[in-house]
């Protein structure tokens, strides 16, 4: 089993399938083909931060191969308040086949995936926000090839996105513009990247982009 909480849970090779992968079924969906290989199938959303994108695309995703879908907001879910998330994770992941959580601290969901008995999906968290970046790098790749070797810049507070940006350019060999305004840098601790090879700093974000 295995969970998704970082972008550097995956390795290039995995990486190189799950595009792949994505590609086929997109294919399938827009030639109006019938694929459903999730049939039987129920995914939990847990929100403690509301998302109308994240919701739809989930919820969107999961119908379309053949499954269904659990929605649990703050109020429903108490992750850590009424009910420890240990015990939450051991409840819901007996009832359902997958899990995505959309919460604060990253540690939450780290711990709510130490309990679970299914794979749990990291749909957004202050310092991660993986399937935002890898729905932008197979966007990239659709219109514009490979993304090795290029350059991304990012302009804006070194948060949850560009720390998995950072993670992101370490894993799939492109490299990294960081421009952020002072007080925002990234932490590259945080980020958990182990060198900062695959990117670089700039004070201006014109000559960052």
């Amino acid at each position: 089993m295995k969970h998704y909480l970082q972008f550097n849970d995956f390795s290039a090779d995995e990486y190189a399938y799950l595009l792949e992968r994505a590609a086929f079924i997109k294919k399938k969906f827009k030639a109006y083909e019938k694929y459903q290989p999730l049939a039987d199938r129920t995914l939990a959303m847990i929100f403690e931060k509301a998302s109308t994108r994240t919701r739809v695309s989930f919820e969107a995703g999961m119908y379309q191969m053949g499954g269904s879908v659990v929605h649990l907001t703050t109020g429903d879910s108490q992750l850590g308040r009424a009910e420890p998330i240990e015990d939450s994770a051991r409840v819901i992941s007996r009832m359902t086949d997958l899990v995505m959580i959309r919460t604060f601290e990253q540690a939450k969901i780290e711990r709510f995936a130490q309990y679970s008995r299914v794979p749990v999906i990291n749909g957004l968290t202050n310092e991660f926000h993986p399937c935002q970046i890898l729905a932008d790098i197979f966007t990239y790749i659709e219109h514009r090839g490979s993304i090795a070797g290029k350059t991304v810049a990012w302009v804006g507070d070194g948060n949850n996105m560009a720390n998995t940006w950072l993670q992101a350019s370490e894993i799939l060999g492109f490299k990294v513009h960081l421009s952020t305004p002072g007080g925002y840098e990234v932490d590259q601790s945080i980020a958990g990247i182990r060198s900062s090879e695959s990117y670089q700093v700039f004070k201006d974000p014109m000559q960052a982009c």
